[in-house]
């Protein structure tokens, strides 16, 4: 372990927001109405180009008043993990969470995760389930697979979409963290910051859930995610390749069943990307390399590539084909 010196009970939430006006209130409302009364909030403004800071600075009184401390970090706009890590040398918590600035936490959402981690010992972090809202409070399906929430070894589900790596449902261990990334730094990448705090941390331990909804994730179609361009979600997935890349080299996986692994899940999504952007020859490639290492079987690949190259109407015709009696 780090030799990091931590405030006993304390509870650090790092915030970054980019032009977060209108919903930033929403998330500081529900860390003042926590029934945990040791806390401390570090906001860091990626760059506003609105009223976000005038509005993050409006808090400052109440957090004072309610005994947390409360700290605004003023940034150049980068990304997410770039906003990040002008936080991390800041913290002096024993536990540690990440919320969205659109977000909201449940008034018992740290207190219970505290309370388990305090009564559990032996596992570094834990997570709760979250629920999924519009604007107007109106319930939303899941945007993630919330699966896998008796299993502990989360690595994997995790970085292959089967369970959820929804930031304000988990909760570290500081110390423990900072073992992992002992500089205080996480990898900066422009496809957020989810992935650098979770997969080395999960990597490297168990993660239990408690099967609540402490968590509540606002779904906002003006998100970054719904407007990318073409080449901008080309870049995007590129980036979390060699994202994954790195952390892997973090982890110092060698194993070569996890290397398959990783390799599996770059080749899925790439298929999934290009068939939805109609990039005909680059999903034959990854459809072929999944057929090819045996993730789908021979017949759905053949028909998948004759509905890539030949389109939905003339995979149709074949299949009355197949089926006519001459």
């Amino acid at each position: 372990m780090t030799d990091y010196q931590y405030v006993k009970n304390r509870v650090s939430v790092v915030t970054p927001v980019y032009n977060g006006e209108k919903h930033l209130h929403r998330l500081l409302e529900s860390v003042l109405a926590q029934d945990w009364d040791n806390i401390e909030m570090i906001l860091v403004d990626d760059g506003s180009r609105d009223g976000t800071l005038n509005v993050a600075d409006s808090f400052r009184n109440r957090f004072k008043a309610r005994g947390f401390s409360f700290r605004i970090i003023e940034a150049q706009h980068r990304n997410a993990s770039a906003a990040i890590n002008y936080a991390l040398p800041l913290v002096t918590g024993e536990f540690l969470i990440w919320p969205d600035s659109d977000d909201a936490l449940y008034p018992d959402s740290i207190s219970k995760r505290v309370s388990f981690l305090q009564e559990n010992p032996q596992y570094q972090c834990v997570r709760s389930l979250a629920v999924y809202r519009s604007e107007d409070g109106a319930p939303c399906p899941p945007q993630e697979n919330m699966a896998f929430t008796e299993r502990e070894e989360l690595f994997f589900p995790v970085l292959m979409g089967e369970s959820f790596v929804c930031c304000g449902c988990y909760m570290l261990r500081c110390q423990a963290f900072f073992a992992i990334y002992p500089k205080k730094r996480i990898p900066e990448y422009d496809v957020g910051q989810n992935f650098q705090m979770l997969l080395p941390f999960l990597y490297c331990h168990r993660c239990p859930t408690i099967p609540e909804e402490l968590y509540t994730v606002y779904v906002r179609p003006d998100s970054h995610s719904h407007q990318a361009s073409v080449g901008e979600q080309e870049e995007r997935y590129a980036a979390f390749e060699v994202l994954v890349d790195q952390l892997a080299d973090i982890c110092a996986i060698r194993e070569p069943g996890e290397l398959f692994q990783i390799a599996l899940w770059k080749h899925r999504r790439r298929y999934v990307l290009y068939r939805n952007l109609n990039k005909r020859a680059k999903t034959v490639a990854a459809l072929s390399w999944l057929w090819v290492h045996g993730d789908i079987e021979p017949a759905r690949a053949f028909r998948e590539c004759i509905r890539v190259i030949c389109g939905p109407r003339l995979l149709g015709l074949w299949r009355r084909l197949k089926t006519r009696k001459f």
